[in-house]
């Protein structure tokens, strides 16, 4: 499997807000997570990077 761990970079810091995240959807200002559990995470934020083989996202928040 190739799903990737979703983080939100706060003060400089990397914090995990989703596990094992197979769908990643661009909402206007919104994402929309979704992992292979069915559990949904929607943050206002942008993506600042994707590494497929670190499987990690990292997402910076709109705020």
């Amino acid at each position: 499997m190739c799903e990737a761990h979703a983080y939100v970079l706060k003060d400089g810091k990397e914090e995990k807000v989703l596990e094992s995240v197979d769908e990643l959807v661009v909402e206007g200002e919104e994402i929309k997570m979704v992992n292979i559990f069915g559990e949904q995470k929607m943050l206002k934020a942008k993506v600042l990077s994707y590494s497929n083989p670190e499987r990690k996202i990292l997402l910076m928040p709109l705020e």
